[in-house]
């Protein structure tokens, strides 16, 4: 399992709409609407880094209002 962090700039004004469309896709532990230089944080989970990938590129930047991700892999050292 594969989990990770995505960092979500949005339009203004559309950070809570954007955080509760992503909190229903699969594959999403969390969504939360924050301050500071991201508007959106949330925490993601997939089989596979191509999974998690996809999910990224196929669901999460297709959410209107988003205008850039950064995507945050865990690791366990």
């Amino acid at each position: 399992m594969v989990q990770a962090y995505i960092l979500i700039q949005t339009e203004v004004g559309k950070a809570s709409t954007v955080a509760e469309l992503i909190g229903k896709i699969q594959g999403v532990i969390q969504a939360e609407d924050v301050t500071g230089p991201y508007d959106v944080i949330v925490r993601a989970q997939a089989d596979t880094v191509d999974e998690l990938g996809r999910m990224v590129v196929a669901k999460v930047q297709q959410v209107d209002g988003i205008t850039r991700t950064l995507t945050c892999p865990v690791v366990h050292l």
